[in-house]
C-alpha cells in the first residue's frame, strides 16, 4: 500500500513542479505585458480582460470534470499576484513637468506607499517627516504637489506650520475626516485642494481594484492628471463632497470600527481562551476574531482619530447603543416573532444583497478553511 501511494506521489509532485514551471512563465509574460502598458500608459487594471479569462476558463474546467470554482480561485490569485509583478514595470509619467512631490508624513505606511507608486510613476519625490521640520523649507522649495499623510490629530497643526507655498501648488490631503482637513487647508492654501480617502491598507503592495474617494477642494482642473494617474495604478475612483464622505465614513469606519472595538473589549472581560475558542470555532467566528485581531494589530491612536474626532460618530454610536437596547428587551420578554419580523425586514431591506453576500461569504469561508490548522 506505501508503495503504491510513493509512485501516485511522485507523479503528483512532477505535475506540481510543472505547474510551478508554468506559473513562472506565466509571470515573466505578465511582466513583458507590464512594460508595454507603462510605456504607452495603458490601464494596469483590465477588468474585461479578467472576467472573459476567468469565464473561459470555467467552462474549459467544466468539460476537464475539475470543479470550476476551484480554478477560478487559482485563477483571480495568480491575476492579482500578475498585478503585483506589472506594478513593478513602472507606470507613464502624466505630469512630466510637475515640480517635486513632497509627502509630509512619508515615513508611515499610506506615505511610504504613495512614494513608491509615484517614483514608479517617474516623478521625483521628496520626504518631510516629524524630524525634518527644520529643512521644511528647503524640502518644499520648488514643490509641484505637497501631499499630507499624517494621523487626524495632526493635519491642522501640521497646515499651520507649512511655510509659504507657491499658488500653484497643489496639496492633498489622505485624512478620513475631511471637515476638519480640508477646511484647514483650504483656509491656509489659495491654490489647488484635493481631498483623498484610500479605503485599503497599503500592506497590499498594489492600487489595483482598491477604492479611493476624492473630494474636490479647489481647483480641481489643475490635479485631474493625478486623478487620471491613479486610474492608471488601477484604483477606482469615486466622488463625493466633504459632508456626504464624512456621514459614510462615520457609519463605515467609525462605527464599524467601534462595534469591533467593543467585541474585542466584551472578550477580555470575559477572559476567554483564544487558543481554546479557535479550535471549537466555526469559519465564520474565525473570521470575526480576524477582524477583531486585525483591529488590535494596528496603532492605537489611529483608531482612537477615527472613533472620536467626529461628533458625527458619536451620534451614530449612541443610536447603535439605543437600538441594541430595544433588541435586547426583545430577548429578555422573549418576543420571538417579533424578532423574527425584524429579522425579515432586514433581509427584505438588503434585497438582491442577501445573495450576493452569501455567495462572497462561501469564497472568504473558503478560504478561511484552508487556513485553519
Amino acid at each position: 500500500m506505501i508503495e503504491e501511494l510513493n509512485i501516485l506521489r511522485k507523479k503528483i509532485d512532477k505535475i506540481d513542479q510543472a505547474l510551478l514551471k508554468l506559473l513562472s512563465k506565466r509571470l515573466s509574460l505578465v511582466s513583458e505585458v507590464g512594460e508595454i502598458k507603462s510605456r504607452y500608459g495603458l490601464f494596469i487594471y483590465a477588468q474585461d480582460r479578467e472576467e472573459i479569462i476567468v469565464a473561459c476558463r470555467r467552462k474549459e474546467a467544466i468539460k476537464l470534470g475539475v470543479s470550476p470554482d476551484l480554478i477560478e480561485d487559482i485563477l483571480r490569485r495568480v491575476i492579482s499576484e500578475s498585478y503585483c509583478n506589472e506594478n513593478e514595470k513602472g507606470f507613464k509619467t502624466l505630469c512630466p513637468n510637475l515640480g517635486p512631490i513632497v509627502i509630509i508624513g512619508g515615513k508611515g505606511k499610506m506615505g511610504q506607499f504613495f512614494c513608491k507608486m509615484l517614483t514608479l510613476s517617474g516623478y521625483t519625490v521628496r520626504i518631510l517627516d516629524k524630524n525634518d521640520w527644520t529643512n521644511a523649507e528647503l524640502i518644499l522649495t520648488d514643490a509641484g504637489m505637497v501631499i499630507i499623510s499624517v494621523p487626524i490629530h495632526l493635519v491642522t497643526n501640521v497646515v499651520c506650520k507649512l511655510p509659504y507655498i507657491p499658488h500653484n501648488c497643489i496639496i492633498v490631503d489622505l485624512s478620513s475626516i475631511k471637515k476638519i482637513s480640508l477646511n484647514a487647508i483650504l483656509s491656509a492654501h489659495s491654490g489647488p485642494v484635493l481631498g483623498l480617502h484610500p479605503m485599503f491598507n497599503p500592506d497590499h503592495g498594489s492600487m489595483v481594484k482598491q477604492v479611493v474617494i476624492c473630494c474636490d477642494g479647489r481647483y480641481p482642473e489643475a490635479y485631474q492628471w493625478l486623478l487620471e494617474q491613479i486610474r492608471l495604478w488601477g484604483a477606482e475612483l469615486y466622488f463625493c463632497n466633504i459632508t456626504e464622505h464624512d456621514r459614510y465614513m462615520s457609519l463605515t469606519q467609525g462605527l464599524c470600527h467601534f462595534i469591533t472595538f467593543i467585541a474585542g473589549y466584551y472578550l477580555l472581560k470575559e477572559n476567554i481562551d483564544l487558543k481554546k475558542v479557535l479550535s471549537l470555532s466555526s469559519p465564520i467566528f474565525r473570521l470575526k476574531l480576524i477582524t477583531i485581531g486585525r483591529l488590535f494589530a494596528q496603532d492605537p491612536q489611529l483608531y482612537a482619530d477615527i472613533i472620536m474626532t467626529s461628533e458625527n460618530n458619536l451620534i451614530l454610536i449612541k443610536r447603535y447603543y439605543r437600538r441594541l437596547g430595544r433588541i435586547l428587551t426583545l430577548l429578555e420578554q422573549n418576543k420571538k416573532q417579533e424578532f423574527i419580523d425584524q429579522f425579515k425586514k432586514i433581509k427584505n431591506w438588503l434585497g438582491i444583497y442577501t445573495d450576493i453576500f452569501f455567495v462572497e461569504s462561501r469564497k472568504i469561508l473558503r478560504q478561511i478553511n484552508h487556513m485553519q490548522k
